[in-house]
């Protein structure tokens, strides 16, 4: 049984992608830093590129908001972001092995 919540987590650009290539190796590192801690499942840019989307788990939304507030996309105001929480209840059985990490 999962324990976590699922989040879609939107980020959406509110600068110039100048600002944004600017920061982008400090993002990736911030992201491969909950990759590594296993908060991050998958994350990728929109098409077009006007944002991007990263799937994540945590305990509470709370918890997820203080993980992003280390994003420099976020501490920087280069993006806004939108959580969408949900609980998965169908789902591949290749899927389900995140779904019983803790």
């Amino acid at each position: 049984m999962m324990n976590k919540t699922l989040f879609v987590v939107i980020l959406r650009y509110i600068r110039p992608i100048t600002e944004i290539e600017a920061k982008i190796a400090e993002h990736n590192l911030f992201l491969e830093e909950h990759y590594n801690a296993g908060r991050f499942i998958c994350s990728g840019r929109q098409i077009p590129r006007e944002g991007g989307v990263i799937l994540s788990w945590a305990q509470s939304r709370e918890e997820l908001e203080k993980i992003l507030d280390g994003d420099p996309f976020r501490s920087n105001g280069l993006a806004s972001y939108e959580l969408t929480e949900f609980y998965p209840t169908k789902y591949s059985a290749a899927f389900e092995k995140f779904l019983q990490q803790d």
